[in-house]
């Protein structure tokens, strides 16, 4: 089958971009899909998109597995649609082994909310990506926010040991514990406190809540509260730390004032913690993309022998893992010299 001229993507991209501001859901729901394939129309809608977003306010949602993520996130929709404002959902799933796509399925949770236009849930595989994000997660967050959508959740796939990364796609990042779980070692161990904006104890009803909320609380005095490389932006002193019960909604109201506080704070902030947190953004989604072309590259019809050929030397203990990223890379800077030779530049 012939693949579509440059000129043909374009032109959809443009037209679907088009109808997804204008609240065509179908159509975003397209875009998205483009969007977690990696597709040539996905790049050209994204190249449209980017510059007309950067108004949502992005909130990750991570924590260890039972904590009640998707619960509370169910129960922040019905909140923020209390008081009329449009919210999107990004729920990251581990991968089926045997297609790629999602395994939970987490809109089959939140299908109370299915026929509300102004809520919009997209399940996304994290396809092996590791940080409990989706490698396209970034790219899905700035369609959603280009799409009018005032603010957009993102839920983690809930490893609770290397979710960190979360913290460096969204503006405000929400750690969520459940009471005597035993997770609150595990997560200052994973660093998850260290990137926490706001600690949340769920299943407040059961025994244990407030001491667990207590328990936490003392944790944070003590936490450092540095920035981590990619993840370096603003972090309040001591995070707040709320108590829910997602299940009945008490707290969720205080949950939402508390992300509106953290919103206004940070927007409004133009300094050096502001500046960082941009930076890490933009970062992280350009390391994603940047990832994902030189793997496509390694893999391409010029240079795939010799990615086979190096990886197999490795699987034979004939060349150390290091040794062969080394032989990769030059593969593939020595391939760019080539053509710059050929070109006459």
């Amino acid at each position: 089958m012939d693949r579509p001229a440059a000129g043909d993507v374009v032109a959809r991209a443009e037209a679907l971009c088009e109808a997804a501001r204008n609240g065509d859901r179908r159509a975003l729901a397209r875009l998205l899909t483009a969007v977690e394939n990696r597709t040539p129309l996905a790049e050209a809608a994204l190249r449209r998109l980017y510059p007309l977003g950067g108004r949502a306010h992005i909130v990750g949602i991570t924590g260890p597995p039972g904590a009640g993520k998707s619960t509370l996130v169910a129960a922040l929709i019905g909140e923020v649609r209390k008081a009329g404002r449009a919210v999107a959902v990004v729920a990251v799933d581990p991968s089926s082994p045997i297609t790629g796509g999602a395994l939970l399925g987490d809109r089959v949770r939140m299908q109370v909310h299915a026929g509300d236009r102004d809520v919009f849930i997209r399940s996304m595989a994290a396809r092996g990506h590791a940080g409990g994000l989706a490698s396209t997660t970034g790219a899905a967050t700035a369609v959603l926010d280009a799409a009018g959508f005032d603010l957009v959740l993102v839920e983690t796939v809930g490893t609770g040991q290397s979710e960190v990364e979360v913290a460096a796609a969204a503006d405000t990042t929400v750690v969520l514990e459940a009471p005597e779980m035993g997770d609150e070692v595990q997560a200052i161990k994973a660093g998850l406190l260290e990137v926490a904006d706001l600690v949340v104890v769920n299943k407040g009803d059961r025994p244990g809540a407030q001491r667990t909320a207590s328990q936490l609380r003392a944790m944070l005095v003590a936490a450092p509260r540095a920035g981590m490389s990619s993840m370096d932006r603003p972090r309040p002193k001591q995070p707040e730390v709320l108590i829910t019960t997602a299940a009945t909604g008490d707290g969720v109201p205080e949950l939402l004032a508390a992300l509106d506080r953290h919103r206004a704070t940070t927007s409004d902030d133009d300094g050096d913690g502001a500046r960082r947190a941009r930076l890490a953004r933009a970062e992280a989604q350009v390391w994603a993309i940047l990832s994902d072309r030189l793997r496509a590259r390694l893999h391409h019809a010029g240079t795939a022998e010799a990615t086979a050929t190096t990886l197999a030397a490795v699987a034979e203990h004939r060349l150390d893992p290091y040794a062969a990223a080394d032989v990769l890379l030059a593969t593939l800077l020595d391939g760019g010299s080539r053509k710059t030779r050929r070109s006459g530049k």
